[in-house]
């Protein structure tokens, strides 16, 4: 990396200058891993507040949201990173994406009966996702070729979702430990560990190799983190990591803010319906006659009328 290291004195204000909503890139000298650690507050907590979730859903979508900007901040990209799960459960669909300036936004898809927290708290997966797929995208733009991975969901969490599909890849291996749940104050946070390690041959030479036994060992250590520890917002980053990996010396690089925040627009919206046919439109419409679509995202409301579509249709024609 070519940011400048520094190395975290726990308690030391000066060298956490950013606690929350951030991702804390980290390195532990004796083995050359490369980690990431994200924790979210205010800005996982606004997401869920637009919508009204159950509580099981809730802890859902912020553990996806952490995982998000943890495996986003791992990848070199210019775009949008999309994890997005989909499947037959009261929860069919799940989205967190995180562009590469770091803006964050998610939703989740509820339909039918979603049981209270304390019966899906361990095992998430089958219980409100069903059966399906996870897929992980990165989208650089029309003149750039998306790539996408996907994985069953085959597991109780999805923390072993996540592990079957590195266990997978011929890139690199990642181990991802991850915490969601109301703070002191009654709000949302959300947490994400990242430890990776390279195969034997190929890569990119800026993350460790590490043989067997200091990548366990990296492993364990980093499932000693209690959720209770990750969550605390009283805890910097720099404090928890040099608590876990002090021993084999840890650094950490300079941190990454997440900002939450809508990508949608008005005009957005109009591109889109200028491409629809009159007759679909139609079919939206309501008592009214007007048009009201709804973002899924972050819940705004934008209405057209008829004469606002037929100009919209005019502005966007070739």
């Amino acid at each position: 990396m070519a940011d400048e290291i520094r190395i975290p004195v726990p308690g030391d204000a000066a060298s956490n200058p950013v606690t929350d909503d951030v991702v804390q890139p980290f390195m532990i000298d004796a083995t050359g891993l490369h980690g990431r650690m994200v924790k979210l507050g205010p800005s996982v907590d606004a997401i869920l507040k637009r919508h009204g979730y159950p509580d099981a859903v809730q802890h859902l979508l912020a553990e996806m949201l952490a995982l998000g900007a943890g495996l986003s901040a791992a990848l070199k990209f210019d775009g949008i990173f999309t994890l997005q799960t989909k499947g037959d459960g009261p929860v069919p669909m799940l989205v967190a994406d995180v562009t590469s300036d770091g803006v964050l936004r998610g939703y989740a898809q509820v339909k039918g009966t979603v049981p209270p927290l304390h019966e899906v708290v361990q095992a998430p997966v089958p219980k409100l996702l069903g059966k399906g797929y996870l897929a992980f995208t990165v989208d650089q733009g029309q003149h750039m070729e998306r790539y996408q991975g996907i994985v069953e969901l085959e597991g109780a969490t999805v923390e072993e979702c996540v592990h079957r599909y590195f266990a997978q890849s011929d890139q690199f291996a990642s181990a991802v430990k991850l915490a969601a749940g109301r703070r002191p104050d009654g709000t949302m946070g959300a947490a994400a560990l990242l430890v990776q390690r390279l195969p034997d041959e190929g890569g990119d030479q800026s993350i460790g190799h590490a043989d067997e036994d200091d990548w366990r060992r990296a492993c364990m250590l980093m499932e000693t983190a209690t959720g209770e520890e990750m969550l605390d917002p009283s805890l910097p980053p720099n404090d928890l990591l040099y608590r876990l990996f002090h021993e084999d010396g840890v650094r950490v690089f300079e941190p990454r803010p997440i900002v939450e925040k809508c990508r949608c627009s008005r005009d957005r919206i109009e591109t889109v319906l200028a491409s629809m046919e009159r007759e679909s439109l139609d079919d939206l419409k309501l008592e009214d006659g007007t048009l009201e679509v709804v973002c899924e995202f972050c819940s705004r409301k934008e209405t057209f009328t008829d004469a606002q579509l037929d100009q919209a249709r005019a502005q966007k024609s070739p």
